[in-house]
C-alpha cells in the first residue's frame, strides 16, 4: 500500500506543475488549434519516456558518456531555442 500511494503522490505531483508540454497543451486548446493531434503526441511521448525509464535507459545513459553529452546539450538547445521564440512571440505582442 505504500508503493501505491507513493506512486499515486508523484504521479498527481507530475500532472499538476504545469510545465512546458502543459502550458503548450493549454494554449492550444484555448486558440482550438489541433487540439486530438497534439494531446496524442503528447501522450505519446509521454509514454515512450516513463518506457524508458522503467527499462533502464537511465543507467545506459550514466554508462556511455556520449549519450549523456548529447543528451545534456540536446535539451540544452531545445529550452534555449524553445525559451527565446516564446520570449520573441511575447515581445511582438507588446509591440503590437
Amino acid at each position: 500500500m505504500q508503493a501505491f500511494i507513493s506512486g499515486f503522490f508523484t504521479s498527481l505531483s507530475l500532472i499538476l506543475a504545469i510545465g512546458a508540454q502543459n502550458a503548450f497543451v493549454l494554449k492550444q486548446g484555448i486558440k482550438r488549434e489541433n487540439i486530438f493531434i497534439i494531446c496524442l503526441i503528447c501522450a505519446i511521448s509521454d509514454a515512450v519516456l516513463i518506457f524508458a525509464g522503467v527499462f533502464g535507459l537511465g543507467s545506459l545513459v550514466q554508462n556511455f558518456s556520449i549519450i549523456k553529452q548529447i543528451a545534456l546539450y540536446g535539451g540544452f538547445l531545445f529550452l534555449l531555442f524553445y525559451s527565446l521564440k516564446s520570449f520573441h512571440t511575447c515581445f511582438l505582442r507588446t509591440l503590437a
